[in-house]
């Protein structure tokens, strides 16, 4: 039987990931309180929000900043984590 968690993202029980996806106590919490959906979502919006802050994995500097939006979206704490302001999905009209 799936390991389940109340998923801070989704706001309800859902399948929970089979290990941590990040490493240190980031990735035991959020191994604790995101889904597998809930975690799905947010590698949605990491691509947006690498794509429009032009950040590089590479760059300890931007992995900072990746990891305070990752707390924004997935636990709804600080100020990072929505779309960047002014972001419109391909194909909609401004």
């Amino acid at each position: 039987m799936p390991r389940t968690v109340y998923c801070q993202v989704l706001k309800r029980e859902a399948e929970g990931l089979d290990r941590p996806p990040h490493p240190g106590l980031l990735g035991q919490r959020i191994y604790e309180q995101v889904s597998r959906e809930g975690w799905r979502k947010w590698l949605e919006r990491l691509a947006t929000i690498i794509n429009e802050n032009r950040l590089s994995t590479a760059d300890p500097g931007s992995i900072e900043v990746i990891e305070r939006h990752m707390v924004g979206f997935l636990f709804g704490e600080g100020e990072l984590g929505q779309l960047p302001e002014g972001f419109r999905p391909p194909g909609q009209k401004k």
